[in-house]
């Protein structure tokens, strides 16, 4: 490993690459005519931020893509973003601080189709056309690079990640362009390292097949084998995590990769990258490209890339999972979710199951696929009201902020527009006849009077009988997915009728089911449709020796993020067949079909 010096940045790499410490003179070459006030914003952030660029033009930064083992500079003309290497102007989109909806910087589109019409015949027209030549030129090399090296470098990668004030780091971005508390974002972090962990062990996973002897000399051999360069299209809700579901395994199967972060908070993909490459991933293996729908169609439609994986909405996976299939590409695509959880109130732990129903439901804002959003009581009508009772209660002590004030459970919602939806969607449950024991909207957090802030609310649909499972429910509390601190409550009178209500449900991602019952255990572990099921375990998200296995609405494409069935999706099987005789004038066949093994 190089030697590490001190810096604003946690941790600095004594000997960077000569195209990293030319786009570091690039930036300061830039902040010399940079205004009083644009040196202030710099110096607001705690760390060090070399995917920046900084002009007169502009108080806030523009981010950078992450080109062939470099930061790209841009130069800035108003309110446009033109790249070096391209006289082409480029859209931007404002990059917001959810808890004040202050701008922090802008994020460049990487690819707009007029710029393709254009230059039809370059291949450096745009700065994804750039990033996807970049990977396609490292993929021989890469490729043929042994398993072994591959893994120690993701060895290096996950040591250097494990030390704490890395990860603080990253987790400082996650905080500042995503609002979750500063735990949260830890743990974002820290489940990401995981798969790269998992990462380091791939050579096991790429073992193929072989049976000896199918005839007279004849043997027979399959391998895994990479694909060429991949892709991958990051949501919001967890900066660090999800892209690491892609890239490090991309890599450790021999496949290059270029990756979209989410335009909402790319800077810790652009961190995790940094470091990578500093640690010595050459050039071009990892690229990252900023913007929004623009990009991805062009990463979608472009002819190098031979497979994106995909986290984040419906309506954009399936746009996703459909344009890239069309086009030839092999596409992975986790969707929304609605994930019930079963709770047996005669024989559940009733202080623990609280407790986890409301950190589920609540943490992160509810900005997680894989969120408790209904909670489904079976049993007593009057009963379930008191359980309901004691959910307000511990929802109402939790705090609500900015997530780098320290004892904030929830954070912001990511935009203005998440939070109008939600709020909308109270309203009009309520409309509908819904009860609504805790309502948060309205709420004010001193000192962030302009932040994306919703409070945990609950809103009930059994407040008054319990809800016949033969009966649609229509009440968009249970309809959408709401993607914030929202908990729908429904009552049943029977285990068969919460099964039934949960199966009937679109969305496969996952559930919970909370007893001390080793037969109702049992019997909703076999029953249940939903791909990941916790038995009083709230959010059963996988670790990595397995699979994420959404189903249902829950997924486009059947083959499963990380574990073996992430291995299965970055490579393909080659089979060969060889016949070697030991002497001359052996069979090698004639114009019949071979029948093997056959006298």
């Amino acid at each position: 490993m190089m030697k590490l010096t001190q810096g604003r940045n946690i941790l600095r790499f004594g000997s960077r690459a000569a195209t990293v410490a030319a786009t570091r003179t690039v930036m300061l070459a830039s902040k010399t005519t940079v205004a009083a006030s644009t040196a202030t914003l710099q110096n607001s952030f705690k760390y060090d931020a070399p995917w920046f660029h900084y002009s007169e033009h502009s108080k806030e930064p523009h981010v950078m893509n992450f080109i062939n083992g470099s930061f790209e500079p841009v130069t800035i003309s108003n309110d446009d973003v033109v790249s070096s290497s391209s006289s082409s102007n480029l859209t931007t989109t404002p990059l917001f601080d959810p808890s004040s909806n202050e701008i922090l910087s802008y994020v460049p589109e990487s690819h707009h189709p007029s710029q393709q019409m254009e230059n039809d015949d370059n291949e450096s027209s745009t700065a994804l056309n750039r990033a996807v030549a970049a990977a396609k030129q490292a993929y021989p090399a890469w490729s043929n690079t042994p398993v072994q090296s591959r893994q120690r470098l993701l060895m290096d990668y996950a040591h250097f990640l494990h030390r704490k004030e890395v990860r603080e780091e990253i987790a400082y971005w996650i905080t500042l362009e995503n609002g979750k508390t500063t735990a949260d974002a830890m743990g974002d972090v820290w489940r990401g390292l995981e798969v790269v962990e998992a990462a380091m062990r791939v050579g096991n996973d790429m073992l193929g097949d072989s049976l000896q002897n199918l005839s007279s000399g004849l043997d027979t051999t399959s391998y895994r084998v990479p694909l060429g360069v991949c892709a991958g299209i990051a949501p919001f809700n967890f900066p660090a995590m999800i892209a690491l579901w892609m890239y490090p395994l991309a890599i450790a199967t021999g496949n290059t990769y270029v990756l979209k972060p989410t335009e909402k908070a790319p800077s810790a993909s652009l961190l995790l990258t940094k470091y990578l490459h500093d640690l010595g991933l050459p050039p071009g293996v990892v690229n990252i490209v900023n913007g929004s729908r623009d990009t991805v169609d062009g990463i979608l439609t472009h002819p190098d890339i031979k497979a994106i994986s995909f986290v984040g909405s419906n309506k954009a996976g399936e746009h996703i999972h459909d344009v890239g299939s069309r086009n030839g590409k092999r596409v992975q695509a986790n969707l929304g979710a609605k994930n019930h959880a079963t709770v047996l109130m005669e024989d559940a732990d009733r202080e623990s199951t609280i407790k986890a129903i409301v950190g589920a439901a609540f943490g992160a804002a509810g900005q997680r696929c894989m969120a408790l959003s209904v909670v489904v009581l079976v049993g007593d009508l009057e009963e379930s009201r008191g359980w309901v009772q004691e959910i307000v209660e511990q929802a109402k002590a939790l705090k609500v902020g900015n997530g780098f004030v320290e004892g904030v459970d929830v954070g912001p919602l990511i935009s203005q527009d998440a939070t109008e939806r939600a709020e909308h969607i109270i309203q009009q449950s309520i409309d509908e006849g819904a009860a609504c024991p805790l309502d948060g909207r309205g709420i004010t957090v001193e000192g962030f009077e302009g932040g994306n802030f919703l409070g945990p609310t609950v809103v009930s649909l059994s407040d008054r009988r319990h809800l016949n499972p033969d009966e649609p429910i229509t009440n968009p509390a249970y309809t959408e997915e709401i993607f914030a601190p929202v908990l729908t409550v429904l009552a049943v009178p029977t285990l068969d009728d919460a099964i039934s209500i949960s199966n009937k449900n679109a969305y496969g991602n996952g559930t919970a089911i909370f007893t001390t019952s080793g037969g109702a255990a049992r019997k909703y572990q076999y029953e249940i449709e939903a791909g990941q099921v916790g038995i009083n375990v709230p959010i059963p998200v996988p670790l990595p020796f397995f699979s994420f296995t959404g189903n249902k609405n829950s997924i486009r494409g059947d083959v499963n993020f990380y574990g073996k069935s992430g291995v299965n999706f970055f490579t393909q099987l080659k089979t060969v067949t060889s016949n070697w005789q030991y002497g001359k004038g052996g069979d090698l066949g004639g114009v019949t079909m071979p029948v093997l093994g056959k006298k």
